[in-house]
């Protein structure tokens, strides 16, 4: 409330300004310290010789489950979604802003929260590439022999000739080298993929939701919910 000039704030502001605010603020630097925590182990380890498996079904070299860890920060990512709902709501309600006019800054807000969650991961990106290469070079050279192997046997009058192709194992062999090679091709160099950004854009996102209302009224979300479910 403004009066001569100057910002009289009512008593919902005064406790706003003195109670709410601190009290966000410093539990977000809690977090934020806790990431800070997280980051600086987690490039400890990283620089302990680790012995990863290059062709490890997770793809990232058995460090796949530390993605699952970045849903510990669940709530820090709420929290900052709840704080950004606020601002929209307060322009929309009051301001007579609309919900589009916070595309830019929603996708700047969602896209550093979920930068300042997975970049403590970010650590491990010089020793899964080292993996990475390094396997490319070995299991490469081991297919390149049993190719030769394979070929030599089976196509070069190598094979002896009561030596049935029916039932040999050679071919199985082969397709599982070149499964294992798949998965070593595909692996990553950090240990989270595209579904994990995914759900944590959901959850940041999730409590800004509720403002489409403003846009759409909930009968006609809920009539077009039904149509495609129906």
């Amino acid at each position: 409330m403004a009066a001569a000039g100057k910002l009289q704030p009512t008593l919902a502001g005064w406790w706003f300004g003195c109670v709410s605010l601190p009290i966000i603020q410093f539990l977000l630097l809690r977090w934020y310290f806790r990431l800070f925590i997280w980051t600086r182990f987690l490039w400890q380890v990283s620089r302990i010789k680790l012995k990863l498996v290059p062709i490890h079904p997770d793809r990232a070299g058995g460090l796949g489950f530390l993605s699952i860890v970045t849903y510990a920060f669940a709530p820090l990512v709420v929290a900052q979604g709840v704080l950004l709902a606020g601002v929209m709501a307060n322009k929309i309600f009051y301001a007579d802003a609309n919900l589009t006019d916070f595309k830019m800054g929603l996708f700047a807000t969602v896209t550093m929260t979920l930068f300042s969650v997975v970049v403590p991961l970010l650590v491990f990106i010089p020793c899964l590439a080292r993996t990475k290469r390094e396997g490319l070079a070995e299991y490469g050279a081991l297919a390149q022999r049993y190719v030769r192997e394979f070929d030599d046997k089976w196509l070069r009058g190598g094979t002896p000739a009561d030596e049935p192709l029916v039932g040999s194992g050679d071919i199985q062999s082969l397709a599982d080298l070149g499964n294992s090679f798949q998965i070593l091709t595909g692996m990553k160099v950090v240990p989270f993929g595209k579904d994990t950004l995914l759900r944590l854009a959901m959850i940041a996102l999730a409590p800004v939701a509720p403002l489409l209302l403003t846009m759409v009224p909930l009968r006609a979300l809920l009539s077009k919910f039904l149509k495609i479910v129906s």
